[in-house]
């Protein structure tokens, strides 16, 4: 894996290039202008991706259905420098049948313990708490 990242001024970098181009921008408090995520925000949006894409790919296989998916991330941080995430809460919020529980708890032991890159070298420095939130059906 290979990427490329340029200096743009103001304490904004872009990565990549053409519709995949991501901008990181510092907050203000660091002279940034804080107007596109920080470098460690974006980390925490690879951890929500990745393990979301195992979550999806894993309940695709097992055909269960759902009717909408979001994944949330929070992170506290240790108070000296390097400031490292010390913990994490993944919260995966479904709207589905409670009776598919088990496949969703399922999908995401899977993604967390077996599949996702992102959470094992995070588990490393931080503990990984995930939660899991099931919104009935409309009509249910």
């Amino acid at each position: 894996m290979k990427i490329e990242t340029h200096y743009t001024g103001n304490k904004r970098f872009a990565s990549g290039s053409g519709d995949a181009r991501v901008i990181m921008d510092a907050p203000p408090d660091t002279g940034g202008a804080g107007v596109a995520p920080s470098p460690k925000s974006m980390l925490l949006y690879g951890l929500a991706s990745c393990t979301g894409l195992d979550v999806v790919a894993i309940l695709e296989k097992k055909k269960v259905s759902y009717d909408d998916f979001a994944i949330s991330v929070e992170a506290e941080q240790t108070n000296v420098h390097p400031k490292v995430f010390k913990s994490i809460r993944i919260t995966y919020r479904f709207v589905g049948d409670e009776a598919d529980r088990v496949h969703f708890d399922r999908a995401i032991e899977l993604s967390k313990n077996q599949f996702c890159g992102v959470s094992a070298m995070l588990s490393k420095t931080a503990a990984i708490d995930v939660v899991l939130e099931i919104t009935p059906r409309a009509g249910q």
